[in-house]
């Protein structure tokens, strides 16, 4: 398995994790995953009226990371004009946010940042030069 395929697997994982799959057959199940959390959504809308979060994400990388999984679970991110593009707005149950959109966003972010952090450091080592390391203190 490569690691593009290894970071794939991982999160898958890590939705089935936020899903709430308890076995094996679960987990293997992205389809029933992804049920089970617009479920959960539905429900802590019923409960509770969304209202409107602001979200200041650090980079465009982790903006898109961030509008995809609002995306897929049927959420419509948005900000005003003027807005910085790091700026997404969400109508949600805080509820949705707090147990499940963001500890989700959480360790995929942390999962993509591992892949990419190790992807350039291999490139830059085996393109620009091999002693890519810390630089001394004095």
């Amino acid at each position: 398995m490569n690691t593009e395929d290894h970071l794939r697997a991982k999160l898958r994982k890590i939705e089935a994790l936020f899903a709430g799959a308890t076995t094996v057959g679960e987990r293997l199940a992205a389809a029933s995953a992804l049920d089970r959390i617009r479920a959960r959504l539905a429900q802590a809308a019923a409960a509770k009226p969304p209202v409107e979060m602001k979200f200041t994400l650090r980079d465009g990388w982790s903006r898109q990371l961030f509008v995809a999984l609002c995306r897929r679970y049927g959420l419509e991110p948005y900000r005003h004009k003027g807005q910085r593009h790091t700026t997404v707005l969400l109508r949600v149950p805080e509820s949705f946010v707090n147990h499940t959109l963001w500890p989700e966003y959480l360790e995929l972010s942390a999962a993509l940042n591992e892949y990419l952090a190790a992807a350039t450091s291999r490139i830059i080592r085996e393109e620009v030069y091999r002693d890519a390391g810390e630089v001394a203190e004095r």
